[in-house]
Parts: structure tokens; C-alpha cells; sequence
């Protein structure tokens, strides 16, 4: 079976600037992945070359085993919400789900009218809050019967409220229709609460790939006295270290127990493992020991 979205050695440069250099990735299954990085990192680089609105500038990119550019057949199984939720302005609700309709083979309009429950046929799309706006734009999305549904940061602009409502849609719905969610956003609680795995994109290259689980369990945070760093065992690679006075904290990528008495060694949240590859600053500090409490023996 062809893998919902493959890419290969995938790179898009605009002028002298790579947006994307060298991106290699698959989503073999249905999953929710999330795609993290900063502003300029490459993520909406990597969504409009997955659905084709941009032509690679070298590698390659298929969807169920399709070129999205060459093959437009390929486009019934992407469903894809852009940044904003741009939608007619001019249509009402009722009207979009008309066009929607009429527009894609595989419609799903029970699905779809399911979504929007509480939404009126006949209000003016201008007329709906952005977190309505969010809701009708991945509604659509839904209602395709995507095997890949793309959303690029979906929660961008959204009030917890309605964050939290669209987050529960899209639960819903990929679950109805049983297809691969990718998350594209640089808000990092996003993908701690809805995705199974993470790609961290940072000057348009993937800087790593993984389960949550899998992250989390090789890296950690090492804290000690300030020294030159020969072999650490147990250590593959430093990814970041930070002194204040006579402490050195490393964050590791392991390979292996760390045995080593000299150093104290926590574990790393997910937020927090993505800020320090994003930004080295952000490396975070080891938490001091909760004081005992005392206890009262009357």
C-alpha cells in the first residue's frame, strides 16, 4: 500500500532562498502528526507542495502514491484548510456546502450538515466569527472524505473557546472518516494535546521525527559542575548546553542509561524539547527539589 504522504529529498526555493531544502518524510498510516517549527521554518512550504500549489524546485512529493501537479486525481483524497480558513466571503453557509457539493465526488453531505449543526444555512460567511469561519472551513475539509487531511495552523487567531471547539471537530471527524491528520503550527501546546507524533522543521529542514513517546524517552536533561565534555556514556549527541557560573546543563539525546554519578539527570517535557531545538536560549533550567513539608505529629 502507497503511503499517505511521502516526500523525498523535497526542497522549494524562492530566488536564492530555500524555503524547504532536503525534506524527507512519510506518513505510511493514519495518524495525527504534527508539523512544528517557527515562522520561516517551511511549514506552509510543505502543505502547498503536498496538495500542489507549488512546484518543487528539486525532490519529489506523492500522496497515495500520486503527484498531486501531475496527477489531479490525487487531489479527492487531500483535504486541506489554509492559514486564515479563507473562504467566499460573499456565499452564505448554506451555499458553500452547495458548492462543496458539486465540487468533490466523494461529498459527504450528511457528514458535513453533522458538523455544522449549529450553524444557520443562511448566515453570510463575512458575517462569522474567525473560530465559525475555522469550524465551516474544516467541515468542508471533512466532508471530502479525505484519506489526508492538511491544516495549517488551524488554531491561529482562535480564543481557547473556540480553539478548544475546533480541536474536538477535528477528533470527531477524523475518527468518522478514519484518515491522517497533519498539523502544521508553532503554537507547541497544540501538538501536545492532539498529535501522536511530531516533525520539527527549522530552516526549512526536518530536525527530528518521531513518536511523543519516542522524543521523550531519548532525550534528557543533564545538570552538573562546569568542565570540559569528553565521552558521556549513554550520551549520542549533545544537542544543547548552557553554563551559569560553575553549572553546565546539557540537554542529550541518549543511546543508553546514563550510569554517571556526576551528573543529575531529569526528564524534558515535550514543549520543552521543542523550544530547545527551536530557539538554543530557550534550553530549559533543571527544576530545584520540592522543599519537604514539614508534618504535624499532635
Amino acid at each position: 500500500m502507497s503511503a499517505l504522504l511521502d516526500t523525498s529529498a523535497l526542497g522549494k526555493r524562492y530566488r536564492r532562498t530555500w524555503a524547504l531544502r532536503d525534506c524527507t518524510l512519510t506518513i505510511p498510516e493514519p495518524s495525527i502528526v504534527g508539523i512544528a517549527g517557527p515562522n520561516g521554518a517551511g511549514k506552509s512550504t510543505l502543505l502547498g507542495l503536498a496538495v500542489g500549489l507549488l512546484e518543487p524546485t528539486e525532490g519529489a512529493v506523492t500522496v497515495c502514491g500520486r503527484d498531486p501537479r501531475r496527477d489531479p486525481a490525487a487531489l479527492a483524497d487531500i483535504g486541506y484548510v489554509a492559514q486564515g480558513a479563507p473562504l467566499y466571503r460573499g456565499f452564505t453557509v448554506g451555499e458553500m456546502l452547495d458548492f462543496a457539493r458539486i465540487s468533490n465526488p466523494r461529498w459527504d453531505q450528511a457528514l458535513a450538515t453533522e458538523l455544522l449543526s449549529r450553524s444557520s444555512p443562511g448566515t453570510q460567511i463575512s458575517a462569522l466569527s474567525p473560530g465559525e469561519r475555522a469550524h465551516l472551513a474544516l467541515a468542508l475539509a471533512l466532508g471530502k472524505r479525505p484519506a489526508l487531511l492538511l491544516l495549517d495552523e488551524p488554531f491561529a487567531r482562535l480564543d481557547p473557546l473556540a480553539s478548544r471547539e475546533l480541536l474536538r471537530l477535528l477528533m470527531e471527524g477524523a475518527a468518522e472518516i478514519g484518515s491522517a491528520v497533519v498539523v502544521a503550527t508553532r503554537v507547541l501546546t497544540d501538538i501536545e494535546r492532539v498529535c501522536e507524533r511530531i516533525v520539527l522543521l527549522g530552516h526549512g529542514h526536518v530536525g527530528l521525527d518521531g513518536t511523543v513517546d519516542e522524543l521523550l524517552a531519548s532525550h534528557r536533561l543533564l545538570t552538573g559542575a562546569r568542565r570540559p565534555l569528553g565521552r558521556i556514556r549513554g550520551v549520542a549527541e549533545i544537542v544543547r548546553e548552557r553554563s551559569s557560573g560553575r553549572q553546565l546543563t546539557l540537554l542529550v539525546r541518549t543511546d543508553g542509561p546514563i550510569a554517571d554519578p556526576t551528573w543529575s539527570v531529569e526528564q524534558i517535557g515535550l514543549e520543552e524539547l521543542l523550544l530547545a531545538y527551536m530557539a538554543p536560549e530557550e534550553l530549559p533550567s533543571p527544576q530545584p527539589p520540592e522543599p519537604s513539608r514539614l508534618r504535624w505529629h499532635g
